[in-house]
């Protein structure tokens, strides 16, 4: 690769505002990874960036690509191995998370996407410890989403404490649920889910759950009654914004968990008492690190875990954008850079 490198990227210029510019990368510093991006996932984090980020930046933080370059001290990878970034973005070293480990919470918050420029782009410089290797009987487009999104809730799911054939609760059927879904069968829990309407509830019966309460009719829905004589919901996993979880303690198995994977800042609805009766917690869950990105991806293949796609042109990524925060698409929308 001769540097200096000219690049397509769409570029969030000011809050809220796109633009397709040419980008040049001069040099890779010697931690640093080039890579080409072949797919990219439009994620409700970019709100972050899009929003609230240090602009100008680059969105994006469920990318797939193979690897073009590496600086002078990389170790971990080589030309022409296809690696995926997600959220997290680095780590530091030196503080106290990282030193026992934990490089998710590194204090320092390094992300992908929003601390550096991320993957509406053609091509991403990544540090080569925020990479992770994809699973050659994954396409692009179906690995975007597991680095981010997959991910999240495998993470929340393989942490909530729950067993094999424990109830556990999925709240909302959208592009983080319906993956959820999916991993709560092959984990082997009881799957409910809770959504709302009669389209949700076809498409959570055909993917394979074992109840579905519309949680807008909750106080007429008489699959309410049905959890409560199973016992309650071992695990409520709520991929729903806060406000709906008002409620959700009522469904509860006693020494039960809640666990809420948005990254909103609205105040969760609940009440020590209601939990308090339920002997309940509330847990929340991030994406992780890396090696994270790689369970998700090998438990992905295994269980053939299968996301829906919608897909776009890079150029058209502010479209994208906007189709994913209207909340219509059921599935997950990839961008795809054209391949020179």
């Amino acid at each position: 690769m001769v540097f200096p490198l000219k690049y397509k990227a769409v570029v969030v210029v000011s809050k809220g505002k796109f633009e397709l510019q040419e980008k040049t990368i001069t040099h890779l510093e010697p931690n640093q990874v080039l890579v080409k991006v072949l797919a990219e996932g439009v994620c409700r984090g970019d709100e972050v960036c899009v929003e609230f980020g240090h602009h100008p930046r680059v969105p994006g933080h469920e990318v797939i690509g193979v690897v073009e370059e590496v600086g002078a001290n990389v170790h971990l990878w080589k030309k022409g191995q296809r690696v995926g970034a997600g959220w997290f973005g680095g780590r530091c070293g030196d503080c106290p998370s990282c030193r026992k480990g934990d490089f998710a919470t590194c204090v320092k918050h390094f992300t992908t996407g929003l601390t550096h420029d991320g993957g509406y782009a053609e091509y991403l410089v990544q540090p080569q410890e925020a990479l992770a290797l994809i699973p050659s009987q994954l396409s692009n487009e179906q690995a975007a989403p597991i680095v981010c999104a997959g991910v999240t809730v495998f993470g929340a799911l393989r942490n909530s404490g729950a067993k094999p054939g424990d109830i556990v609760a999925i709240q909302g059927l959208g592009g983080l649920g319906h993956i959820a879904i999916q991993y709560s069968l092959k984990m082997g829990f009881k799957t409910v889910v809770l959504g709302r309407g009669t389209s949700k509830k076809e498409e959570a019966l055909r993917l394979g759950a074992h109840l579905f309460i519309d949680w807008e009719e909750r106080k007429t829905d008489p699959g309410v009654q049905t959890l409560k004589e199973w016992g309650g919901a071992n695990v409520i996993l709520s991929t729903s914004p806060p406000k709906a979880l008002a409620g959700t303690p009522d469904i509860l198995a006693v020494n039960g968990t809640i666990v809420t994977v948005s990254g909103s800042h609205e105040h969760i609805p609940l009440s020590p008492l209601e939990l308090l009766v339920k002997r309940g917690k509330v847990m929340t869950c991030i994406s992780g690190s890396s090696i994270d990105w790689e369970d998700a991806l090998k438990f992905t293949v295994l269980t053939g875990v299968s996301t829906q796609i919608k897909t776009y042109p890079l150029e058209k990524a502010e479209e994208a954008y906007r189709e994913m925060l209207k909340g219509d698409n059921f599935g997950r929308i990839v961008l795809v850079p054209s391949q020179k």
